[in-house]
């Protein structure tokens, strides 16, 4: 089997629109979460959300191709764009072994929602005719191989709010049994739209809070639901012996990764954590590595709701036991909201970081311990100690779960 490593990041996201900012805001627990600008919220009962802010896409596209792409698109391609010119890969690689794994939980939503109104507004025959290219969930993924010619596979990945980690785990098992050489892999979501957050707030998912500092609480006893974010985040996964070959830096080796599914129910987890600790339970078993607890980090998937906080807690101490209690744990979301579909891979990136840095990211906002989260959730404060393997979990609606690991390079 192939060894796999990481040699590009690339980021956007409510706390920096590139890897370095986002990184920094993260160490010092800068808060994304605002009230909402891109529409009047008079009406609605979720105020909230965790906008990107001071994104300009034409630093990444030609303006003409700006005006033809949904702003998801955007965001991936800048993402991708990023990683792309850090790896410094393009000279590097073979474009029939190069690949991307990009995916997104909904795909074009401000897209959908403005020509479905023009379809009742005006008729059938003002409906764009790039509706659907700039709407499908794929076109990331496809928008991205075109740009950098990799036509190696080329795969959009949907798993809800598992989706970044799913991509990059996905990417790594491609590498790792020789179906390619390096693969762009994240996730991307654009989705703060009135539809959305009318949507997600009446299936009882985000937090009713107007206060921007007491609204993503992840594990605090007072958490109500989660804040809504958007971004993207981008990582080059890459196979070990091409990456040396061709000179590369590298962040980090890709350990192990875990992907499960409930079967249980479409948005609630199963709280019996069962199949959410084997995702946590294969990916360390597979990193082949048996670190100290205490030198292990969790980048929770902690999303600030009743159930899931609760249940990810459960699956961590179904799987280290007593140890779990000496496990870094946090969650980044109460900084970035929740990103959706890109969740998992700008919290990959926060993992990969916290391991080569020694800097536990903290979990803002937290005030009030509860009983059925009493784990290490690092609070308020960034923590500075020696790690052997970080690890990112994302539980996603339908069941989806997933966990990739990993490890300093030896």
């Amino acid at each position: 089997m192939r060894r796999v490593v990481i040699t590009g990041v690339g980021a956007i996201t409510p706390v920096g629109c590139d890897v370095p900012a986002f990184w920094e805001s993260l160490k010092n627990g800068k808060n994304g979460i605002d009230f909402i600008s891109k529409f009047d919220t008079t009406d609605y009962k979720a105020k909230l959300a965790a906008e990107v802010k001071d994104f300009d896409p034409t630093l990444y596209m030609e303006k003409a191709e700006v005006r033809r792409t949904d702003r998801f698109v955007q965001f991936a391609i800048a993402a991708a764009t990023q990683a792309v010119n850090d790896s410094d890969i393009m000279e590097n690689i073979d474009s029939e072994r190069f690949g991307v794994y990009f995916g997104s939980g909904i795909g074009g939503f401000e897209t959908f929602v403005t020509e479905h109104n023009s379809l009742l507004n005006r008729g059938p025959g003002r409906v764009s005719p790039l509706f659907i290219p700039k709407m499908i969930a794929n076109i990331g993924a496809g928008n991205i191989a075109i740009k950098f010619n990799a036509k190696g596979p080329c795969i959009s990945v949907s798993t809800a709010c598992a989706t970044g980690t799913s991509s990059i785990g996905e990417a790594y098992r491609a590498i790792k049994h020789g179906y390619a050489d390096a693969i762009i892999a994240g996730g991307v979501e654009a989705s703060i739209a009135p539809l959305a957050i009318a949507g997600f707030t009446n299936c009882m998912a985000l937090s009713e809070s107007e206060d921007k500092d007491a609204a993503s609480v992840p594990f605090d006893k007072r958490r109500s639901g989660f804040i809504m974010g958007e971004g993207a985040g981008a990582l080059i996964v890459e196979e070990y012996e091409h990456a040396v070959k061709r000179g590369a830096k590298i962040y980090a080796e890709v350990s192990g990764y875990g992907s499960t599914c409930d079967a249980y129910h479409v948005t609630a987890p199963d709280t019996s954590a069962h199949s959410s600790a084997r995702a946590i339970a294969d990916c360390l078993k597979e990193t082949g590595i048996t670190p100290d607890a205490s030198r292990i980090y969790i980048n929770a998937h902690g999303t600030s709701t009743p159930m899931n906080d609760k249940t990810e807690t459960a699956a961590i101490k179904n799987v280290f036991g007593e140890d779990a209690y000496n496990v870094n744990i946090s969650s980044t979301k109460s900084m970035t909201g929740h990103l959706l579909g890109a969740a998992g891979a700008v919290e990959a990136i926060a993992a990969i970081f916290a391991l080569r840095e020694g800097i536990v990211p903290p979990t803002i906002g937290y005030k009030e311990p509860d009983e059925e989260c009493d784990l290490n959730y690092t609070p308020n404060v960034a923590k500075e100690t020696e790690l052997d393997l970080s690890m990112s979990v994302s539980l996603g609606f339908g069941g989806h779960n997933a966990c990739i690991g990993f490890k300093k390079l030896d």
